[in-house]
């Protein structure tokens, strides 16, 4: 059966445990610009790195009884990818159809405190449920609201970011993530390669590789091997200049390696996930 309409990205999510603060700190010494910190209905507290039409996200729980288990189950580092939607009833009707797993529409909101007031920007998600060989959380967001993510005053990042275009999956058996992407998107949306496949998103893409793969493209900038059979690596992000993006790494104290063509962020530098540049 056909699957949803071709898929865009809309934003990764890393995982910062109860680290919050101390990740805060870190990205912006990655030189991201992130939004006011905000706190969600679910119980999770988060900051945004937003570019042009998707955005980073840095996630921590709220301790107390509406903590969000599965972020606190979930080891640091990039745990999240969101596809967009602008139907989310559409897209449970047809992953149910599909025989996925898959939770209802789950509607939530966070206060956004604007110098005309304060806002609520509201989201339906859409999550595959365990069950699935996902190598982290996947879900479907349907912004309500979009004019409170996307602003400009928040596009502006003092190392030249963009938007992302890759994230890269570790896996053990690519083939399963290749089946679970056609069963999502359909055949066309999937791309396959001697040692993996990539999942089409618009401007962007989602690589599967090999372990071995990873670790020949980002050497020691990968995450360490920690047994998982999945692991969400890394993120590629398009930069209007590595010069910039060096000054303000420089600026930070981050401890990056540039090579030809891209300037790598070890994952030890930025909460579990490696982070590269590209022009």
């Amino acid at each position: 059966m056909p699957g949803l309409p071709l898929p865009v990205f809309d934003h990764a999510v890393v995982n910062l445990r109860e680290r919050i603060d101390a990740g805060e700190a870190i990205f912006r010494r990655l030189g991201f610009t992130l939004t006011p910190r905000g706190f969600h209905t679910l119980g999770s507290a988060n900051h945004l790195a937003v570019f042009a039409t998707d955005y980073l996200e840095i996630l921590s729980p709220q301790f107390g009884a509406q903590a969000r288990q599965e972020i606190l189950a979930a080891p640091e580092g990039l745990n999240a990818l969101a596809f967009g939607t602008e139907d989310s009833a559409a897209a449970y009707a047809t992953l149910q159809a599909a025989g996925l797993p898959v939770g209802p529409p789950l509607e939530f909101s966070r206060p956004v405190v604007l110098a005309q007031g304060t806002r609520n920007a509201v989201f339906r998600t859409v999550r595959l449920l365990p069950g699935t060989n996902a190598p982290g959380r996947m879900f479907f967001c349907h912004h309500l609201t979009r004019d409170l993510v996307w602003r400009d005053e928040w596009r502006r990042h003092p190392n030249g970011a963009l938007g992302i275009v890759r994230a890269v999956i570790a896996s053990r058996n690519p083939t399963g993530l290749a089946t679970l992407f056609t069963r999502m998107f359909g055949a066309e949306a999937v791309r396959h390669r001697a040692d993996g496949c990539s999942l089409l998103l618009g401007l962007a893409a989602c690589d599967v590789t090999t372990p071995e793969g990873m670790r020949a493209a980002f050497a020691d900038a990968a995450p360490p091997d920690d047994g998982r059979t999945e692991l969400m690596a890394a993120l590629t992000l398009r930069t209007s200049s590595l010069d910039r993006t060096a000054t303000a790494l420089a600026a930070g104290g981050v401890a990056a390696r540039r090579e030809p063509g891209r300037i790598l962020v070890p994952a030890t530098e930025a909460c579990g996930v490696t982070l590269e540049f590209v022009p």
